[in-house]
């Protein structure tokens, strides 16, 4: 069969779905961006073909990919990224798709194996609800560690930015080898503010800029992980949080202060996202594109389901008592530790790392 051949549309695969099913074949459907193809989507969908006798993967189209992952991406379009993924031998069929989840997809196909990558619990996927009718199950795969598209783009970013002469490794280090301290950002960075979109209602709370540059001196990377529902409702755009984020990333650059990543979920109670605390994605993503050990790292928010999240994530978990202090009540998540505000969870985090662990 030709390469082009096995690029269909979701319709043309729903139909080709019920022949199959009349053949008792299983059906696997995955789906993804695959930006920039590397190792660990190859081991992955070979390993979901595995599971199944036909695979379908879903690409995302353009649009989708920018609403969740930024502008500036996807790298390649999704004419490109479809084709790529149908010339793997492993798959099946390949088709674009325009939403963000894959509930569309799922009631269209009616797959036997709903095939996702990492380490999820079918209970924290949004979309494992819409196989039961038909008795469909979740396939859970874990993910090749040290692969991203994100890490390949900034090794390209590395290595091309290298002053002339000085040399550039291109190998990475197996398994995880840092560790992070996850911060919401509303109520524990900056003075509460409900539905913050005004750069000039940005302020800084006090002790801030002190406790992320000893959280930095002591090994740490620094990620910010923010609900932003006011997105999903209308509130205000995303250019509106990133010309926020533009002004909080400036008072820490003055400062001499790096931020390595800034993760946010745009979506509302009813969206049934994984981004979405306590939901842990934004999490987990910070772990797999920074290549954390998440037993090493802390998430510190204001409220229970920062707590909450920080702990499905297998973190240390410590809560403020600026913002909400925990007083949201929302969900019965102890953190390990409470602290008046950001310095005094960082001199806690330190203390504890200083300290080793507690003899025998």
């Amino acid at each position: 069969m030709r390469v082009r051949d096995k690029i269909k549309t979701r319709e043309e695969l729903a139909l080709l779905c019920d022949g199959w099913r009349r053949e008792g074949k299983r059906i696997g459907f995955t789906s993804g961006s695959f930006d920039l193809l590397h190792a660990g989507h190859a081991t992955y969908l070979e390993k979901a073909k595995e599971a199944c006798d036909v695979l379908l993967v879903g690409v995302n189209d353009d649009a989708s990919v920018k609403s969740y992952k930024g502008d500036l991406r996807p790298i390649n379009p999704q004419e490109d990224r479809v084709l790529v993924i149908a010339s793997l031998a492993c798959v099946d069929y390949a088709f674009l798709f325009p939403e963000r989840r894959n509930q569309a997809n799922i009631q269209a196909l009616k797959p036997d194996r709903y095939i996702k990558a990492g380490d999820y619990a079918e209970k924290d996927l949004s979309s494992a609800r819409f196989l039961e009718p038909w008795g469909g199950k979740v396939e859970l795969i874990p993910f090749l560690g040290g692969r991203s598209t994100t890490s390949v783009i900034q090794r390209i970013v590395e290595v091309y930015g290298a002053p002339s002469g000085e040399a550039a490794s291109l190998e990475l280090p197996e398994g995880p080898v840092g560790k992070a301290v996850f911060l919401d950002r509303d109520g524990v960075i900056n003075r509460e503010v409900e539905y913050l979109h005004e750069p000039e209602k940005f302020e800084l709370l006090p002790g801030v800029l002190e406790a992320v540059k000893a959280l930095r001196a002591g090994g740490y990377k620094i990620v910010v992980a923010t609900l932003q529902a006011g997105i999903g409702l209308g509130y205000f755009t995303k250019e509106d949080f990133f010309k926020v984020n533009q002004k909080m990333l400036g008072l820490f650059h003055r400062a001499g202060i790096a931020i390595d990543k800034v993760y946010f979920c745009p979506h509302g109670k009813a969206d049934g996202c994984a981004c979405r605390k306590p939901e842990p994605g934004m999490l987990r993503r910070g772990v797999e594109e920074l290549r954390l050990d998440a037993s090493k790292c802390f998430m510190v928010g204001d409220k229970t389901s920062d707590m909450e999240a920080g702990r499905r994530a297998g973190m240390g978990t410590v809560l403020v008592k600026t913002g909400h202090g925990g007083r949201d009540a929302e969900f019965p998540a102890p953190p390990d530790h409470t602290a008046d505000d950001l310095l005094a969870a960082a001199n806690w985090i330190l203390s504890k790392v200083e300290a080793g662990p507690t003899p025998p």
